[in-house]
């Protein structure tokens, strides 16, 4: 199988992340990528009865067998008011966080 991600296109990968890679550590993560794509494809090619039901972790959690969902509760953390404590700047129950400055692209 031929190489899906080029040293070009990994190049356009790594400068949309804006990492910072030495030439060596470029090119072993650009193979990693390359060996579980390969993977990928082998597992594709694998023939399947077309009965076969597709699951995400190969356990069918049907209505039959699974638990109802349990209703969502809201339950204040007893700690919150310490935890706030420990922050520079709270407001109104809230951290305040200062602005993260972010280059716009292009």
């Amino acid at each position: 199988m031929k190489e899906q991600i080029t040293p070009e296109i990994f190049q356009d990968m790594v400068t949309l992340a804006a990492l910072e890679l030495s030439q060596a550590e470029a090119e072993y993560l650009r193979q990693q990528l390359n060996n579980q794509l390969t993977a990928i494809g082998e597992l594709e090619r694998i023939p399947l009865d077309e009965a076969t039901p597709v699951t995400s972790h190969g356990v069918p959690y049907t209505e039959q067998i699974s638990q109802a969902l349990r209703a969502d509760e809201w339950i204040t953390d007893p700690s919150a008011p310490d935890i706030l404590s420990q922050a520079p700047e709270t407001e109104n129950g809230y951290i305040v966080v200062p602005d993260i400055p972010h280059t716009e692209l292009s």
